[in-house]
């Protein structure tokens, strides 16, 4: 293997063995759990219970199988198809829901360990990088070095870089801001660092890599993304978790967004301050000790993951086929299927990462999540897998496919509107028709509006009770942060219902999404690059537009939120990704985070370190030095 091994360690394998899906793990150390009965039926009961009852409901709506009013079948076979689409489209919006609802009633996922315990064994901080900004990443490792220090347990960490970078300019300026981290951290902790010539399997094949070289030398390993930051605290406090239960797997926190600085990215910050513990404590409460993991900022017992989720190559043809994608969501699977649990601690503070600059931005992330969860589906059937990771990688099909049927929906109702405008167009207006129940169709839609806006209900009234939540942010600022992040939310959802459907298109005809680095390096985007990406959704909301104004079709006015988001396309995707006016949002405290007001000791450090960093990286003999391997 063609790697450069000179801030590398001594080896100390660990063999790492090719799972096979299709048979059973013989031994299981897993216990049997409880507390999580209730809130499953709420989730998974009531949704059930709800989207039957709402599918009812549109039965008596549509006037399915009338042969005085519907002229031919495949009129009647375009409304079956509607109601059939409104069934999936309102089942996972009631599951989102009352997995949120569910959340309300557990506190079964608390830190189970002694805050005061000694920490046991060794953990490694695992950073894999490809073509990353390598000042940022050092000046976040080095101030979670810090951070560790303060609390007197560095002893028990050591600090490994990864990387895949293949660009030999930047390889050279990580190798410098490496040699500069382990010159700050002499005295704390280790750091090392290794680059791989050969990307095989990507991340996943990466940090398979690692263990099968060092995996014995560490007990557990936090994985981190280049734009992670964890605390000390809470870096302790994972350690902590898992020397209290052997058993443990696996533990994933919930990262809070934060370093925003556009106003797509700090709606997005916001949107996880207020509505991101809803969510979170909904799905820790129903998936138990069979959770999931998100790629970074968690920590795995590396006994866990050596001897059960070294992955498979599948078989079939791109990118239905080859290496698995998303990986993370697999490995919790096979972590679980051999044994060992895999839980979330969402109330656990202190753990942070960056979010996509830009609406285009989260496209290009979209598209290489979108490919790899539809990958899952090849993965589902795998024998032994607990049935919670089995829905875990079922709504991560659907976060996509909920698009295409959005879609889908909308594209049944224009061409039944069409149809039936035209026919009675001398008559009655259609909303009217005697044949659709018109005061149940307005039930209907409510109670889908109050289900799609619920856990942002229950973000809001927490946020507006508790001043730890919302920081030093006043009840109406938060309120009206809310409004903003939800105006926002409403335009820019038919935009990603065209992205995502176009991506579930590329990849249904074979369309790889390639490997892209977590961030561009430059998040400004020309007027031309915006049109160029963006005329197809305008284009979109100019033809529905026109089609509903020659009708002259009420449905205009049920459609004109979505139609104002394709319109304004172009344009909201410029001030979304704005620096200016998330700076002016930003002075008057909107959107705002308590982070914002008062910075935690450890972002204070990392900002420090990295100007420190960057300005060592400018001077001519630190690229010399790092240009020269060393011996």
């Amino acid at each position: 293997m063609n790697d450069t091994h000179s801030l590398a360690p001594p080896s100390a394998p660990l063999e790492v063995p090719t799972q096979v899906l299709k048979q059973k793990p013989k031994a299981s150390r897993f216990r049997r759990e409880s507390g999580t009965w209730l809130a499953r039926l709420i989730t998974f009961g009531g949704s059930l219970m709800l989207t039957a009852a709402a599918s009812w409901q549109m039965t008596l709506i549509l006037p399915l199988n009338q042969a005085s009013i519907i002229s031919s079948s495949v009129l009647n076979a375009l409304l079956w198809l509607l109601l059939v689409l409104f069934t999936l489209t309102f089942g996972w919006i009631s599951l989102s829901a009352l997995s949120a609802t569910a959340g309300l009633f557990s506190r079964r996922d608390r830190c189970r360990a002694d805050s005061d315990a000694d920490l046991q064994g060794k953990t490694v901080l695992l950073m894999p990088i490809y073509n990353e900004d390598a000042a940022s990443a050092s000046a976040a490792l080095g101030a979670m070095g810090a951070d560790l220090a303060k609390l007197g347990v560095q002893e028990h960490f050591e600090i490994f870089v990864l990387s895949d970078t293949d660009a030999p300019d930047i390889v050279a300026t990580e190798q410098s801001a490496m040699r500069y981290l382990r010159d700050q951290l002499a005295d704390t902790m280790p750091v090392w660092y290794r680059h791989r010539a050969e990307n095989t399997e990507r991340k996943a094949g990466n940090i398979r890599d690692f263990i099968s070289q060092w995996g014995s030398r560490y007990d557990y390993m936090v994985v981190l993304d280049a734009d992670s930051l964890i605390t000390g605290e809470t870096l302790a406090t994972l350690v902590r978790e898992m020397d209290a239960d052997p058993a443990t797997g696996l533990l994933q926190t919930l990262p809070r967004q934060y370093l925003g600085e556009t106003l797509f990215a700090r709606l997005q910050q916001f949107a996880g301050l207020a509505y991101g513990p809803v969510f979170a404590r909904g799905l820790s409460a129903w998936q138990g000790d069979g959770g999931n993991y998100w790629g970074h900022n968690a920590i795995i017992r590396i006994q866990a993951f050596a001897e059960s989720a070294g992955l498979p190559v599948l078989s079939g043809r791109r990118p239905f086929g080859g290496e698995i994608r998303s990986h993370d969501f697999v490995e919790a699977a096979l972590i679980r299927r051999a044994g060992w649990s895999v839980r979330m601690l969402p109330d656990l503070p202190g753990s942070w990462e960056e979010c996509p600059r830009t609406l285009m931005e989260a496209a290009v992330r979209d598209r290489r999540w979108a490919q790899g969860n539809v990958q899952h589906l090849a993965i589902m059937p795998a024998r032994g897998l607990h049935w919670p990771n089995r829905v875990h990688m079922l709504m991560g099909v659907m976060n996509y496919l909920s698009s295409l049927l959005w879609l889908a929906m909308v594209t049944v109702g224009l061409a039944l509107s069409t149809h039936f405008t035209l026919q009675y167009r001398q008559d009655i207006p259609w909303t009217f028709l005697p044949m659709f129940d018109f005061e149940r169709m307005i039930g209907l839609f409510i109670l889908t509006m109050t289900l799609l806006l619920l856990p942002k209900i229950f973000g809001l009234v927490a946020g507006l009770l508790s001043r730890q939540r919302r920081g030093e942010t006043g009840r109406f600022k938060f309120l009206l942060s809310a409004f903003l992040e939800l105006l926002f939310s409403v335009l820019h959802a038919p935009i990603f219902m065209l992205i995502h459907s176009q991506h579930l298109w590329e990849i249904f005809w074979g369309q790889d999404s390639g490997w892209s680095n977590q961030r561009q390096q430059n998040g400004q985007l020309s007027w031309r690059q915006l049109l160029a990406t963006h005329a197809g959704h305008t284009l979109t909301g100019v033809a529905v537009l026109a089609l509903l104004l020659w009708l002259s079709s009420t449905l205009l006015y049920w459609m004109l939120p979505t139609v104002i988001g394709l319109l304004l396309t172009i344009p909201l995707s410029a001030l979304s990704g704005s620096a200016a006016a998330g700076s002016w949002l930003a002075n008057r405290g909107i959107l705002g985070t308590p982070e914002e007001r008062t910075p935690p000791a450890i972002m204070a450090k990392r900002q420090g370190i990295l100007a420190d960093c960057q300005a060592r990286l400018l001077e001519p003999e630190s690229q010399t030095a790092a240009a020269t391997p060393s011996a």
